[in-house]
């Protein structure tokens, strides 16, 4: 059992003095996790990880979904290895850029141009201004999905709106998943207004309905407007050639990162010729300022990619996640069915990106009680806000998590018969990453102490 957090603890507090937010991704912040059980992690191998206090986990999630093929994935730390005697950035482009472009083309036939860049949101953002260079409009629609940029056009979307101008968010409208006629009433609301529709072509509980993406490409060619596929999850999760290649409907622009480089920082801009070329030398239109990033072609990034290339066109990680995410996600509703909570905790989704939803003693989704299974998880030796899987968790990995849910699920159902997690959770419950306010998870200095409390 995971009892002793001292060191995270001690550590996360300086980190709060020197870091807004004491992290550097929202979804990496301690108030995702139980109070005083946020680990601080020291390494990685495979599929498990060390916090400084020694305490090991089977990890998911991954990186934010960014590790598919494990932590310290040899052929890619050897690739890195190789490259770094080389050098890192220079004046001018490298035969790298050439061969990392080549391949990444051969994996998306939909695609003739791609930029490579450093993290998704440029690549979004980069996106939704060539749209709108290439349409003459400025409205962007986009699908009521989680996440798309770090940037005002949809950050001023979320509750997480401070300091972004109104008329920016007033650029964006918004559609519903899988409801083809909530795009074109926003098409005719909105007639010859609309630059792009971005939308992620599926997600972990979400697979597109027949014809609804026949569809929005449709509404898109016969409205003049762009269409961008966020594949930066189901890109090398669904295919390595993305959603786009699942579904066979090919976008205007695709937008790529996280997995493409096992956790190195790569990500990429990729679409049709005509469009890309607008951030060219090749064009007689006004240039648009794609991507120009000082550390978007940096070498060892870019041997990264290249190294899980061969190795997704080698060997079937895809494969491998799906195996071995369906066999986690039947132990573990098993395991709640035979407890009779199986109403109240389900690992849901697509095998290689499974969630896992969590209810209160009368079915409603909870926070509290999401954080008493992620607390009595964090104790059996299992870290993750989610069941994300990699294709190096191996059958011992994922029957150590069956086990640990079991047991995580016997508290959970005591807490459910108390009907409240009063006595069992210790600690604040877990709050949305993105939230107006820092409550219910603030942090008030002690001046006293010159610690948080």
């Amino acid at each position: 059992m995971n009892e002793d957090f001292r060191r995270s603890t001690e550590l996360q507090e300086r980190l709060h003095d020197l870091v807004p937010g004491g992290a550097h991704t929202y979804a990496r912040g301690a108030d995702q996790y139980p109070e005083g059980m946020a680990p601080v992690l020291a390494r990685g191998k495979g599929a498990t990880v060390w916090d400084v206090d020694g305490n090991s986990y089977v990890e998911y999630g991954m990186g934010l979904r960014s590790v598919t093929l494990g932590h310290a994935y040899a052929p890619v730390v050897e690739a890195v290895r190789e490259e770094l005697g080389n050098g890192l950035s220079f004046s001018r482009p490298t035969e790298l850029e050439l061969r990392a472009a080549e391949d990444f083309l051969s994996l998306v036939p939909g695609a003739d141009m791609v930029k490579f860049a450093k993290n998704g949101s440029d690549t979004t953002t980069a996106a939704v201004r060539l749209a709108r260079a290439a349409t003459g409009r400025e409205l962007i629609a986009i699908c009521d999905q989680p996440f798309y940029s770090v940037d005002d056009w949809f950050i001023g979307t979320t509750a997480m709106d401070a300091g972004i101008p109104q008329s920016t968010v007033a650029q964006v409208c918004r559609f519903r998943y899988n409801d083809l006629e909530s795009l074109r009433t926003l098409f005719t609301e909105h007639s010859g207004q609309i630059a792009a529709v971005v939308l992620e072509a599926a997600t972990a509980l979400a697979e597109p309905r027949e014809g609804f993406l026949e569809g929005v490409r449709k509404l898109c060619d016969d409205h003049g407007t762009v269409l961008v596929f966020d594949e930066m999850i189901t890109g090398f999760r669904w295919s390595a050639g993305g959603a786009q290649k699942c579904y066979r409907v090919t976008p205007d622009l695709s937008c790529w990162g996280k997995a493409m480089g096992n956790g190195f920082p790569i990500s990429a801009l990729a679409g049709k010729r005509e469009l890309m070329e607008l951030g060219g030398l090749r064009t007689g239109e006004p240039r648009v300022f794609l991507l120009s990033t000082t550390h978007g072609p940096e070498s060892v990034s870019l041997a990264a990619f290249r190294a899980v290339v061969k190795v997704y066109k080698g060997e079937d990680p895809i494969g491998t996640m799906e195996r071995s995410g369906t066999i986690l996600a039947d132990g573990v509703n098993s395991a709640a069915a035979e407890l009779g909570v199986g109403e109240h905790v389900s690992v849901i989704g697509r095998p290689s990106c499974l969630i896992f939803t969590t209810k209160d003693h009368e079915g409603h989704p909870s926070q509290a009680f999401r954080t008493l299974f992620l607390q009595e998880l964090l104790r059996r030796g299992v870290l993750g806000q989610s069941f994300v899987i990699s294709a190096a968790h191996t059958e011992t990995d994922v029957q150590h998590t069956v086990d640990a849910a079991t047991e995580a699920l016997s508290v959970y159902r005591k807490a459910l018969e108390a009907g409240s997690v009063t006595g069992f959770l210790a600690g604040r419950p877990v709050a949305p990453a993105l939230r107006r306010y820092a409550a219910p998870r603030r942090l008030v200095r002690d001046h006293s102490s010159q610690q948080p409390t």
